[in-house]
């Protein structure tokens, strides 16, 4: 199996050495919105310890994981009116991961609304923190 990277970009998030739009922080468990969103909202939660993907990530910290992408599912969709939410998890190059700590991709979705593609294009930073404050006040409400 492959070597986890310390020098990924969340684990550089996590240092601190790059920014981003955080929208939940506890002990095992950092959320924020995804710089290239593919919808309104699009968010990312990460583990803080490290592990390459869900292949080699302690099954406690996934847990932790899954109970702040639920939150996070019920505050994006509340924030942007969405009928639904796409979980999304890669794990390996092969499978489409590009990023390779562990993460969760959480995307609102409307209706007859096609996904916009995660392209190196990074969205307007106004717009993501107008967003992340959205999603906020909808995790303080929950």
């Amino acid at each position: 199996m492959n070597q986890y990277d310390t020098n990924n970009i969340f684990a550089r998030i996590l240092r601190g050495e790059i920014p981003c739009h955080k929208l939940h922080e506890d002990l095992k468990t950092l959320a924020f919105l995804d710089v290239m969103p593919q919808a309104d909202g699009h968010s990312l939660i990460i583990p803080k310890a490290p592990s390459r993907n869900l292949l080699s990530a302690d099954p406690g910290e996934l847990a932790a994981i899954m109970v702040t992408v639920q939150q996070i599912s019920r505050a994006v969709m509340s924030a942007f009116g969405a009928g639904g939410v796409l979980i999304q998890q890669f794990n390996e190059a092969t499978a489409g991961q590009t990023v390779f700590h562990t993460h969760f991709h959480v995307i609102p979705r409307h209706e007859g609304q096609p996904l916009r593609p995660h392209t190196g294009q990074m969205a307007d930073q106004q717009v993501l923190k107008a967003h992340a404050e959205k999603i906020r006040q909808a995790l303080a409400a929950q």
